[in-house]
């Protein structure tokens, strides 16, 4: 049986890790996984999840099973944490493993309900969005979401994609810090796509990976909230890896908006279904860290300004890259790159360019020419300035 399993593609993102590790060049860049590291190339655990999990472990008395959904303080602290002062009266959750495990069970909930929906993704969008529908067989096609002109939305192109979209049918949409582009919508935008999705009866699925990222934790979470307010039936998938940076944790948490009470207890009757047969109990460290800071004062205020801290020092290397290569090229081509936000922007390379700045300048990117913002420092910055226009870009 087993030796007639298919071999499976790699995936490029961690392809493009072993061949970084096994570059033995000096200077080399790492600008591909997408983990947000310091200016000493470290991925730090921050000073609240450090005194979280001194106090769990100086508190815990048991290593028991969780709540099948998890536990009911992780649950309201992350739905606030999210919605803030949405109602939540018509609210359904569950705690999953990660913000992925958070994106399958949605998608198995939406077959459940609706197996003939078609998904509809960005153009382009995270890669494991499209690798996980085609794995579930389900029905789903691209709306335009880049301009690679400008490098920001092409929103014209967006809507009149998402106005074509049928009742019943599912829009993935990211809250903040589009992956893999960095170009979000303006304010104004996410207004007239709530009007779509309103209009149209379509419902959003929204993956919220990075709040707190982008311009502040309830500025990143305005559009999903925004969003919630104004439609029946919603679904957000939010991680915590990124903002409490415990990314080997997998806390996640699946959320569902429903039209009725009883559509909120059918709902939350069958995410609790999912986690039984998908994994049984979802994972509690993570989770009770992430419940520990957003319940203490003091350790949510430190938390909130590290992530501050981690915020502002991507938009600093943001401003310092594309002013790096607007002296060098005396030209503004550049400077959408500190208008986008997030970890990640998408430079506009063609793969032979980024191919030539992996074998002249040791700098590893994706592809298509995704970089991670957090993989630079104040030196490493020029070095990469250079390189871009060395290659044509």
């Amino acid at each position: 049986m087993l030796g007639n399993l298919k071999p499976q593609a790699p995936d490029k993102i961690l392809a493009l890790m072993g061949e970084f590790r096994a570059d033995t060049r000096q200077g080399k860049i790492d600008l591909g996984v997408g983990v947000y590291k310091d200016p000493n190339g470290l991925t730090p655990v921050m000073r609240a999840v450090k005194a979280a999990e001194k106090q769990i472990w100086e508190s815990q008395d048991s290593k028991s099973y969780t709540a099948l959904v998890g536990e009911a303080e992780y649950r309201d602290a992350m739905a606030d944490l999210v919605l803030g002062g949405t109602d939540k009266a018509r609210l359904a959750s569950a705690a999953s493993v990660g913000g992925t495990g958070a994106i399958r069970n949605a998608l198995e909930l939406i077959r459940m309900g609706n197996p003939d929906a078609v998904i509809h993704v960005s153009d382009p969008t995270w890669p494991n969005h499209i690798s996980i529908l085609e794995f579930m067989g389900m029905r789903y096609e691209t709306y335009p979401y880049f301009d690679n002109d400008t490098r920001g939305v092409d929103f014209e192109a967006m809507k009149a994609a998402l106005s074509r979209v049928k009742a019943g049918d599912v829009v993935l949409l990211h809250g903040c810090c589009h992956n893999p582009t960095g170009a979000n919508p303006l304010a104004d935008q996410w207004a007239e796509i709530a009007d779509m999705l309103e209009k149209t009866g379509a419902i959003p699925l929204i993956d919220l990976a990075y709040q707190g990222f982008g311009d502040g934790l309830d500025a990143d979470a305005e559009p999903t909230r925004m969003i919630a307010q104004r439609l029946p039936e919603v679904l957000i998938a939010a991680s915590c890896s990124k903002n409490f940076g415990i990314y080997r944790e997998r806390a996640g948490i699946l959320i569902a908006l429903t039209e009725s009470e009883k559509s909120r207890d059918l709902t939350q009757g069958a995410l609790a279904f999912l986690n039984r047969q998908t994994f049984s109990f979802p994972p509690d460290h993570g989770a009770r860290i992430v419940s520990t800071i957003l319940r203490d004062e003091a350790l949510r205020a430190d938390w909130k300004a590290e992530l501050e801290e981690v915020r502002r020092t991507m938009l600093g290397l943001r401003d310092q890259l594309a002013g790096e290569l607007r002296d060098l090229t005396g030209s503004d081509r550049f400077d959408f790159l500190s208008r986008h936000r997030g970890m990640f922007s998408r430079l506009g390379a063609s793969p032979e360019q980024v191919a030539k700045m992996k074998e002249e300048a040791a700098i590893y990117m994706v592809g298509d020419s995704r970089l991670n913002i957090a993989g630079l420092n104040r030196e490493s910055v020029p070095v990469l300035a250079r390189a871009i226009v060395e290659a044509g870009v």
